[in-house]
Order: structure tokens, then C-alpha cells, then sequence
């Protein structure tokens, strides 16, 4: 099975380029949404951590944020209750998925946390700034100050950049993201 792992900044398409290349895609940050909604343990362990925060269930991102920007130490803690739960999804959803050519990891921490192995197909998302922060204002719950503290807890772009095996343009045109992807792929292909 060949893993690739979409790494790149935040707001730059991972999501979007990780389901064009067709493939199982296990998205962290979906995982990370259904946990708040549906995990009463998860639930226990942040309302304990962050008792001024998190008082009902479902846990609601609103509540997250307000932690979050009250200290920065409360995003380091909700990591550590989110993470391990995310890594025991990831694995049951590699199992589920050992006879599959390719699995894609839409993983936002997948280097910083070290998830990613040696043979892992690195793919940075590669997008203009400018375009990035126009997509993310578009967002529901946009908050500038918490994508800036979101972005201290990953790698720099040019490590991550430096880490990966392919970059992929991102210009947030359809067809040429496309492209770029099916390019990509039949490299990995003709090299497994």
C-alpha cells in the first residue's frame, strides 16, 4: 500500500487535492469535527481541562476558539485530549483499508506529530497567500488570530516544503489542480 500525505498551509486546498487523487482519504479535520459532535469522552476530558469553556455537549468550535485566544497553552492542552483519538481513528481507517493500492492522510499535524513513515509520499499544496486568506475569510468561523496561533504549532512552510516528495500547484482552478494530480500519481505509479 503506498500512503500520501498532503501537507501544506493552512487554507491552501489539502482537502480539496487529497480527494482529487480518487483514493481513500482519511481527513483529520472531519475526524476532529465528528469527535466534538458525537465523543462523550472527549467531551468529559475537555470540559475537565477547560471547565470555563466547555460546558455542554455537543462541544462547539465557538467555545474551542474563545480557550484558545484566551492562552495559547489551552490549544497545547486540546491537542493533546484530540490527538490520540485521531491517531486510533487513522489506524482503524488504514486496517480498514490495507487492500487498497493508495490510502491519501489529509492530516494537518501529520509531520509535526511524526504520524507520517519513511516510504510515505509527501505532497505539499503549494497556493498564493493572497488566495489563501480570501478562501479562509470565507469560512464560518473564520478568526485571523486563531489560524496564527494554529500556524505555531506547525513546521515552517519551507520544512515542509523541503520534506515533501512532490508540490503541487495550487492556483484553485479545477483543471489544473487536476492535472497537477494526475501527473503526480502516475510518477508514484510507475515508481512503486
Amino acid at each position: 500500500m503506498i500512503r500520501l500525505a498532503i501537507v501544506g498551509d493552512i487554507g491552501s486546498g489539502k482537502s480539496y487535492v487529497a480527494k482529487q487523487f480518487g483514493y481513500p482519504v482519511f481527513n483529520a479535520d472531519n475526524e476532529v469535527a465528528k469527535l466534538y459532535r458525537k465523543d462523550k469522552e472527549c467531551y468529559a476530558k475537555l470540559k475537565k481541562t477547560l471547565p470555563s469553556y466547555i460546558t455542554a455537549f455537543p462541544v462547539k468550535k465557538t467555545k474551542l476558539f474563545n480557550a484558545i485566544m484566551a492562552n495559547q497553552n489551552n490549544l497545547k492542552k486540546i491537542v493533546k485530549i484530540v490527538h490520540p483519538k485521531i491517531r486510533k481513528k487513522m489506524n482503524i481507517f488504514i486496517k480498514k483499508n490495507k487492500n487498497k493500492k493508495i490510502i491519501v492522510l489529509d492530516i494537518p499535524l501529520l509531520l509535526e506529530k511524526k504520524i507520517n513513515k519513511k516510504n510515505d509520499v509527501i505532497i505539499f499544496v503549494d497556493a498564493n497567500k493572497k488566495q489563501i486568506k480570501k478562501k479562509l475569510r470565507k469560512r464560518d468561523n473564520f478568526n485571523p488570530k486563531i489560524v496564527k496561533r494554529l500556524k505555531k504549532l506547525q513546521l515552517s512552510l519551507e520544512t515542509k516544503k523541503k520534506k515533501s516528495d512532490f508540490v503541487i500547484k495550487n492556483n484553485f482552478k479545477k483543471n489544473s489542480t487536476k492535472k497537477s494530480v494526475k501527473v503526480i500519481l502516475k510518477k508514484i505509479l510507475l515508481n512503486a
